[in-house]
Protein backbone atom coordinates (compact mmCIF):
# COMPACT_ATOMS: atom_id res chain seq x y z
CA UNK A 1 0.00 0.00 0.00
CA UNK A 2 1.35 3.39 -0.97
CA UNK A 3 1.49 5.68 2.05
CA UNK A 4 0.65 9.30 1.39
CA UNK A 5 2.81 11.86 3.16
CA UNK A 6 1.33 14.65 5.26
CA UNK A 7 4.45 16.61 6.03
CA UNK A 8 7.67 16.79 4.04
CA UNK A 9 10.64 19.01 3.30
CA UNK A 10 10.67 20.92 0.03
CA UNK A 11 13.94 22.77 -0.28
CA UNK A 12 14.13 25.23 2.60
CA UNK A 13 10.44 25.01 3.42
CA UNK A 14 8.00 22.27 4.35
CA UNK A 15 4.90 21.09 2.58
CA UNK A 16 1.79 20.29 4.56
CA UNK A 17 -0.72 17.95 2.94
CA UNK A 18 -3.60 17.15 5.27
CA UNK A 19 -7.13 16.19 4.32
CA UNK A 20 -9.75 18.58 5.67
CA UNK A 21 -11.01 15.95 8.11
CA UNK A 22 -7.55 15.73 9.70
CA UNK A 23 -7.27 19.51 9.84
CA UNK A 24 -10.62 19.61 11.66
CA UNK A 25 -9.47 17.04 14.21
CA UNK A 26 -6.20 18.90 14.79
CA UNK A 27 -8.02 22.22 15.06
CA UNK A 28 -10.20 20.78 17.83
CA UNK A 29 -7.21 19.24 19.60
CA UNK A 30 -5.26 22.51 19.60
CA UNK A 31 -8.26 24.40 21.00
CA UNK A 32 -8.38 21.84 23.81
CA UNK A 33 -4.62 22.06 24.33
CA UNK A 34 -4.79 25.86 24.56
CA UNK A 35 -7.53 25.57 27.19
CA UNK A 36 -5.50 23.04 29.16
CA UNK A 37 -2.31 25.13 29.01
CA UNK A 38 -4.05 28.31 30.14
CA UNK A 39 -5.78 26.71 33.14
CA UNK A 40 -4.23 27.46 36.53
CA UNK A 41 -1.54 24.89 37.31
CA UNK A 42 -2.75 21.84 39.21
CA UNK A 43 -0.09 19.25 40.00
CA UNK A 44 -2.77 16.60 40.54
CA UNK A 45 -4.16 17.01 37.00
CA UNK A 46 -3.01 13.90 35.14
CA UNK A 47 -3.39 15.66 31.79
CA UNK A 48 -0.52 18.06 32.51
CA UNK A 49 1.82 15.61 34.22
CA UNK A 50 3.91 15.16 31.07
CA UNK A 51 3.58 18.78 29.91
CA UNK A 52 5.17 20.08 33.09
CA UNK A 53 7.27 17.24 34.48
CA UNK A 54 8.90 17.42 37.86
CA UNK A 55 12.37 18.95 37.61
CA UNK A 56 13.51 17.85 41.07
CA UNK A 57 11.60 14.69 42.04
CA UNK A 58 13.55 14.24 45.27
CA UNK A 59 13.39 17.87 46.39
CA UNK A 60 9.85 19.33 46.57
CA UNK A 61 11.14 22.72 47.69
CA UNK A 62 13.51 23.10 44.73
CA UNK A 63 10.85 21.73 42.41
CA UNK A 64 8.33 24.29 43.66
CA UNK A 65 10.86 27.07 43.12
CA UNK A 66 11.58 25.80 39.60
CA UNK A 67 7.86 25.75 38.81
CA UNK A 68 7.38 29.31 40.13
CA UNK A 69 10.17 30.60 37.90
CA UNK A 70 9.61 28.50 34.79
CA UNK A 71 5.88 27.80 34.55
CA UNK A 72 4.89 31.08 32.90
CA UNK A 73 7.73 30.78 30.39
CA UNK A 74 6.69 27.24 29.52
CA UNK A 75 3.07 28.32 29.14
CA UNK A 76 4.07 31.25 26.90
CA UNK A 77 6.22 28.99 24.75
CA UNK A 78 3.43 26.43 24.34
CA UNK A 79 0.87 29.13 23.53
CA UNK A 80 3.17 30.71 20.95
CA UNK A 81 3.59 27.32 19.25
CA UNK A 82 -0.18 26.73 19.29
CA UNK A 83 -0.70 30.21 17.76
CA UNK A 84 1.65 29.30 14.90
CA UNK A 85 -0.06 25.97 14.27
CA UNK A 86 -3.54 27.47 14.34
CA UNK A 87 -2.39 30.23 12.00
CA UNK A 88 -0.91 27.77 9.49
CA UNK A 89 -3.34 24.88 9.83
CA UNK A 90 -5.20 25.72 6.63
CA UNK A 91 -2.02 26.39 4.65
CA UNK A 92 0.14 24.11 2.57
CA UNK A 93 3.63 25.48 3.15
CA UNK A 94 5.60 26.17 6.33
CA UNK A 95 8.89 27.74 7.29
CA UNK A 96 11.33 25.82 9.47
CA UNK A 97 10.30 27.77 12.59
CA UNK A 98 6.64 27.02 11.84
CA UNK A 99 7.49 23.33 11.36
CA UNK A 100 9.22 23.38 14.76
CA UNK A 101 6.06 24.86 16.31
CA UNK A 102 4.06 22.06 14.72
CA UNK A 103 6.44 19.51 16.20
CA UNK A 104 6.15 21.00 19.70
CA UNK A 105 2.36 21.31 19.57
CA UNK A 106 1.67 17.87 18.11
CA UNK A 107 4.00 16.39 20.69
CA UNK A 108 2.22 18.27 23.50
CA UNK A 109 -1.17 16.88 22.48
CA UNK A 110 0.37 13.43 22.13
CA UNK A 111 1.91 13.67 25.62
CA UNK A 112 -1.42 14.63 27.18
CA UNK A 113 -3.28 11.84 25.41
CA UNK A 114 -0.53 9.32 26.15
CA UNK A 115 -0.69 10.19 29.85
CA UNK A 116 -4.46 9.72 29.91
CA UNK A 117 -4.11 6.36 28.13
CA UNK A 118 -1.18 5.36 30.35
CA UNK A 119 0.86 4.54 27.23
CA UNK A 120 4.02 2.50 27.60
CA UNK A 121 6.75 1.32 25.22
CA UNK A 122 5.04 -2.07 25.08
CA UNK A 123 1.82 -0.68 23.56
CA UNK A 124 1.20 -1.52 19.91
CA UNK A 125 -0.92 1.02 18.08
CA UNK A 126 -0.81 -0.87 14.78
CA UNK A 127 -3.37 -3.34 16.13
CA UNK A 128 -6.19 -1.71 18.06
CA UNK A 129 -9.04 -3.82 19.36
CA UNK A 130 -12.23 -2.20 18.02
CA UNK A 131 -14.09 -3.42 21.12
CA UNK A 132 -11.71 -1.54 23.42
CA UNK A 133 -13.62 1.43 24.86
CA UNK A 134 -10.42 3.49 24.41
CA UNK A 135 -10.05 2.45 20.75
CA UNK A 136 -10.84 5.92 19.31
CA UNK A 137 -8.34 7.57 21.66
CA UNK A 138 -5.72 4.91 20.96
CA UNK A 139 -6.21 5.41 17.22
CA UNK A 140 -5.83 9.16 17.69
CA UNK A 141 -2.63 8.61 19.67
CA UNK A 142 -1.32 6.40 16.85
CA UNK A 143 -2.18 9.08 14.29
CA UNK A 144 -0.46 11.81 16.31
CA UNK A 145 2.61 9.59 16.72
CA UNK A 146 2.79 9.00 12.96
CA UNK A 147 2.33 12.71 12.22
CA UNK A 148 5.02 13.61 14.74
CA UNK A 149 7.34 11.05 13.18
CA UNK A 150 6.83 12.65 9.74
CA UNK A 151 7.50 16.12 11.13
CA UNK A 152 10.68 15.03 12.91
CA UNK A 153 11.91 13.18 9.79
CA UNK A 154 11.27 16.24 7.62
CA UNK A 155 13.12 18.50 10.04
CA UNK A 156 16.23 16.31 9.97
Amino acid sequence: MLRRWRFKRSGTSFKLHLPESERDVLRSLFVQLRQLVTEPPDASDERVRRLYPTAYPDDPERDGEYRRFMHEELVASRLAAIDVVEGTLDGSQLTESQAMAWMRSVNSVRLVLGTLLDVSEADDFAEIDPDDPEAPHRALYGYLSALLEEIVAALH
